[in-house]
C-alpha cells in the first residue's frame, strides 16, 4: 500500500517561503495569484495492511515525527 501525507501551515501562521513564491510569480507577470501558502508531501510505501491500520499508523508518524503539529495541519491520503 502507498500513501500521502499532505502538510501545510495552519492559517494564521507566517509562511515566508509562501510569500516569497508569491511575490517571485507577481515578478514573472503572474498578476492573477492573490496568495500562496506552501507546503509539503511525504510519500510511503507500506507493507500490507488494512486501510484502518495504515490510518492509524501514519497519524501517529505525523504526531511523532512528519508533523508540527503547533503550526502545521496534515492529511493522509491512502493509495492502493
Amino acid at each position: 500500500m502507498k500513501a500521502r501525507v499532505h502538510i501545510s501551515l495552519k492559517n494564521g501562521v507566517l509562511d515566508p517561503q509562501g510569500k516569497a513564491i508569491s511575490n517571485s510569480l507577481h515578478g514573472l507577470g503572474f498578476e492573477s495569484v492573490l496568495d500562496v501558502r506552501q507546503g509539503k508531501t511525504i510519500e510511503l510505501d507500506l507493507t500490507d495492511m488494512s486501510k484502518e491500520t495504515a490510518e492509524t499508523e501514519i497519524d501517529k508518524m505525523c504526531q511523532q515525527l512528519l508533523a508540527n503539529t503547533v503550526i502545521e495541519n496534515y492529511s493522509i491520503e491512502l493509495i492502493d
